[in-house]
């Protein structure tokens, strides 16, 4: 057909592309370099919001066939990349077998080439991330059959605790080993809104409270929990703790939590927030076609 184009000349083309996007790689990361500087006083450069916060608007601007999740892959890569001369990083990943999807969870997040290490107990993960051997941790989404929850080890108000950052897969499920696995991610570091979030927050009480009640006492002052699950060390001092994630973005200043503290009265010892993290993306905003705000995926 007169004024098609030859394979080479769409090739060529193609070729034109590629140099353009090395060269703007080149020009983003010189910026990095820039903000590298700017941050240079920061003890730890991850900054999860803000990552989050460029998925978000990749995926509202985005058009063509080009699939969404690789999209966010690309970037996830670009980020992770640049993280490695911002200053040292790795992940600790719990793995209690040599199968464990965790392991996926946490390339898929953090890319190809970080640094990356096996933990076999979800202490070991907590105690890495704290010294900051390991700059983040992954860690196994809180469930309600949990013997010896990793959770209840962050109820402390020690400066260098890890608190929840992130939620896997972000970006939807890979071709990993996980199957239908999530995770959280911990690390010392603190969050921003980004006007989708959810955060947790635990209790230390010094006697049994229903579950019930506990979820109760949270949405009588407008935080119902999407998930609450409590624990007790039987052979410790009589104590019981209470974890519930709920919607939004949560502060010490919240006037809610004021509130639920009066509600719950003196049998509370604490009442810590234990993080915050963007929602993922839903399958809805990763499909084909326009995309549209969504919310995160059912816990």
């Amino acid at each position: 057909m007169r004024g098609e184009r030859t394979l080479d000349a769409v090739r060529q083309s193609i070729d034109s592309i590629d140099d353009a996007i090395q060269d703007l790689i080149i020009q983003r990361t010189e910026l990095v370099e820039e903000v590298r500087r700017l941050k240079h006083d920061w003890s730890i450069k991850i900054q999860p919001s803000r990552e989050a916060e460029i998925a978000y608007r990749l995926i509202e601007r985005h058009r063509g066939p080009f699939p969404k999740r690789e999209l966010v892959a690309i970037w996830r890569q670009l980020i992770t990349a640049t993280l490695a001369f911002e200053g040292p990083f790795s992940v600790a990943v719990y793995m209690p077998s040599q199968d464990s999807g965790y392991w996926d969870l946490g390339r898929d997040q953090y890319g190809l080439f970080t640094p990356m290490s096996r933990q076999g107990s979800v202490r070991s993960v907590i105690e890495a991330v704290r010294r900051q051997e390991a700059t983040v941790g992954v860690l196994p989404l809180p469930r309600n059959d949990d013997t010896d929850p990793w959770w209840r080890h962050l109820v402390t108000n020690q400066p260098e605790a890890p608190r929840i950052i992130a939620r896997l897969p972000f970006a939807g499920r890979s071709n990993g080993r996980g199957g239908d696995l999530e995770a959280l991610v911990i690390c010392p570091v603190a969050v921003k809104p980004t006007g989708r979030d959810r955060s947790f927050l635990a209790v230390d009480s010094e006697k049994r409270l229903g579950l019930n009640q506990f979820a109760t006492a949270l949405a009588e002052v407008g935080l119902p929990p999407s998930f609450a699950t409590l624990w007790r060390d039987e052979g410790g001092p009589r104590a019981w703790f209470y974890l519930a994630e709920v919607e939004g973005f949560l502060t010490v200043e919240d006037k809610r939590l004021a509130q639920f503290r009066k509600t719950l009265g003196k049998p509370l010892n604490q009442l810590l927030l234990l993080g915050s993290y963007a929602q993922p993306l839903t399958a809805e905003e990763l499909g084909p076609g326009a995309s549209t705000r969504g919310t995160a995926p059912p816990p």
